[in-house]
């Protein structure tokens, strides 16, 4: 009776997200608390509910205090000399311009957006992708390729595999450092190879007029207004001293991210005015998250705490054979890209994904190795062609592309990108075959 009440509540989270019958917000309080009624546990659901959302509760704090630190660190201009910097050494070779194109995206995403990446990375790159004739198809495919193989400690696809699962973000992230680090250099190549492939097609050769164009980056007005370039070399230490802190386990994420905010705030505005107006700033974003991750931890906290999880688990155990169980891994990591067409990622994270972790761990299987596949693909790599994302339609359209045109010829390279990590994890020895 657990077991398939589960499965109904699932089903029916997953249909009522995917066909937008009901935000998700909505449906992951919703959803399981008319399942925890039906199922008879009336008062107890309370104290489900409540168990959910104090495990959830670190996870959230990070993600709220992530966004806001980088935002902030952002708006005092940071990352104006690098991306300033890249458009000068890129000139007008593409071997240089595209591999410049994936760096960039790549540093704009350390605020773990990836609409924001989109928003900086093309229209600074765009001009000189048209001055020269390069396919903006380029343009789009290394900047999704960038910012999908990012998947930081603070990005969604990362916090939300730590709070449906109940592990430490550290505990996912840190053994997959040295799997990124493969992934970012096929980011690399590929680009560098799409640019030698632009430099054939347009005739250019390296003996070109390399230094002709220069674009530059270019601020409004409100955006110098708050910009501090005096503290570059203060926000890059502090930066670093956040980060390495928090990936070194010595504090809790939430912690830092913290301090760092309390720290970014008083070093580049002093003013109180100024620090309420950078917070303002970026507190929609944060808490709109914050706000799903806490309906994440009702959910969860009720799948769990009832026994439907485990039922479903128990039920679906007996149609696994045992001798598959240490695959599990591998093949959700060469699935999880392709996934990303098919689930959103609260749907996925907070639907699919516990289940598959829980049939997993009564196989022998850890967790742990669940949430590591699926973020090799899932919303990673496969958010910027998935149609279920907003960030999807935002890069075809800066880019001035059509989205099919996008998705065809990205798809190839994304989920080239999901492959060669999950072959990275179990050369690693991170995933058993």
């Amino acid at each position: 009776m657990l077991a398939l009440l589960g499965f109904i509540t699932i089903l029916v989270l997953l249909a009522v997200i995917l066909t937008k019958r009901m935000s998700p917000l909505v449906a992951l309080i919703a959803i399981p608390i008319i399942a925890a009624l039906i199922g008879g546990f009336g008062f107890e659901t309370s104290k489900f509910i409540l168990a959910g959302i104090t495990s959830i509760a670190p996870v959230a704090g990070m993600f709220v205090f992530a966004i806001l630190f980088f935002g902030i660190v952002t708006d005092a201009g940071m990352l104006d000399p690098v991306i300033s910097g890249i458009l000068k050494i890129v000139g007008s070779r593409p071997s240089r311009i595209v591999p410049g194109t994936a760096l960039l995206a790549l540093l704009i995403h350390l605020d773990g957006s990836g609409a924001v990446t989109f928003l900086v990375t093309i229209p600074a790159m765009l001009p000189l992708y048209n001055r020269l004739g390069i396919d903006k198809r380029i343009l789009a495919c290394v900047a999704s390729l960038a910012a999908g193989v990012n998947f930081l400690p603070w990005t969604g696809p990362m916090i939300r595999a730590a709070a449906s699962l109940h592990l430490p973000v550290s505990a996912i992230f840190t053994p997959l450092i040295p799997v990124q680090l493969v992934g970012l250099a096929f980011v690399f190549i590929v680009s560098w190879m799409l640019g030698r492939k632009e430099e054939r097609r347009l005739g250019l050769t390296a003996g070109a007029d390399a230094a002709a164009v220069v674009h530059l980056h270019e601020l409004t007005k409100e955006q110098l207004e708050i910009r501090r370039p005096k503290n570059f070399w203060i926000n890059i230490v502090l930066t670093v001293f956040v980060l390495g802190t928090m990936i070194s386990g010595k504090v809790d994420p939430v912690v830092m991210f913290m301090i760092g905010v309390v720290l970014a705030l008083m070093i580049n505005y002093p003013n109180v005015d100024m620090q309420r107006a950078r917070v303002d700033a970026h507190a929609k974003a944060a808490l709109l998250m914050a706000g799903i991750l806490f309906a994440a931890g009702v959910f969860t906290g009720i799948m769990s705490k009832s026994g439907m999880l485990k039922a479903m688990a128990s039920a679906a155990v007996a149609h696994v054979p045992p001798e598959m169980a240490s695959h599990i891994p591998v093949v959700l990591g060469v699935l999880s890209m392709p996934l990303s067409l098919l689930f959103d990622p609260d749907s996925f994270y907070f639907g699919v994904l516990p289940v598959v972790a829980e049939v997993s761990k009564m196989l022998g299987v850890a967790p742990i190795q669940v949430a590591q596949a699926a973020l090799l693909g899932q919303m990673t790599t496969g958010f910027p062609i998935s149609p279920l994302t907003p960030a999807t339609f935002l890069v075809a359209g800066l880019a001035g592309i059509e989205l099919a045109d996008h998705q065809k010829y990205t798809f190839k390279y994304l989920f080239g990108a999901s492959i060669v990590m999950t072959i990275a994890c179990v050369l690693l020895g991170i995933f058993p075959l």
